[in-house]
C-alpha cells in the first residue's frame, strides 16, 4: 500500500468514529518506517485507558493493510506493520511520540545504571512495542547488550553490561 492510501484509510476510519479530524500528515521516520500523525478534536476517545483506542486503531489499520496486500507482514510488535520491510506507526495528538520518548528515557536511565554498577539490570515488564524501542535505543551502545526474558505479561528487557570491568 502506498502512503496516500494508508493516509486515506486512517482518515476514513477516524471520521467513522464521529471524532472530528483536524489534520493528518505522513512522514518517513528512517528508511523503513512511516509515521502517521493524526490531530483530532477529541483525543481522549483514542488515548484514554492507556491508549487502548489508539492500539485498536493501529491493529485495525494493520489488518486492513494485510488483507489488501497479502505480501504485507504484520510485525509481532503492536502498532507496527511491516510491508516489505516498511513499518507504519499511527500517532494521535502526539500520544505515541510522548510514550516512545518516555520509554527511551527509561532505557537511557537503566543503561546508565548498568554501566555504573557494571552489572545486569532488569527493566519492569513491557509490551513488545516498548521492548523493541529499548532494544533499538541501546543497540548502538558497545558496552551494553539487551535481551528479552520471561513469558507473556511478565516479559521484560535485561540490560547487560559487557564492557571491561
Amino acid at each position: 500500500m502506498k502512503k496516500d492510501e494508508i493516509k486515506n484509510l486512517i482518515k476514513d476510519l477516524v471520521e467513522k468514529t464521529t471524532v472530528k479530524l483536524k489534520e493528518i500528515s505522513v512522514t518517513e521516520d528512517g528508511p523503513k518506517n512511516i509515521w502517521v500523525s493524526v490531530e483530532v478534536t477529541e483525543p481522549h476517545f483514542f488515548i484514554s485507558a492507556d491508549g487502548e483506542g489508539l492500539h485498536s486503531l493501529n491493529h485495525l489499520v494493520h489488518r486492513i493493510i494485510e488483507a489488501k496486500n497479502p505480501k504485507a507482514k504484520v510485525s509481532p510488535t503492536p502498532g507496527v506493520v511491516e510491508e516489505r520491510g516498511l513499518g507504519v506507526v499511527i500517532d494521535i495528538n502526539g500520544f505515541q511520540k510522548k510514550h516512545i520518548e518516555n520509554v527511551r528515557a527509561i532505557a537511557h536511565m537503566m543503561g546508565e545504571r548498568a554501566r555504573y554498577f557494571k552489572s545486569s539490570i532488569e527493566v519492569n515488564p513491557m509490551s513488545a512495542f516498548e521492548r523493541r524501542i529499548v532494544h533499538e535505543f541501546l543497540s548502538s551502545a558497545t558496552d551494553l547488550k539487551t535481551e528479552s526474558t520471561g513469558m507473556g505479561h511478565t516479559r521484560r528487557v535485561v540490560i547487560k553490561y559487557v564492557g571491561t570491568i
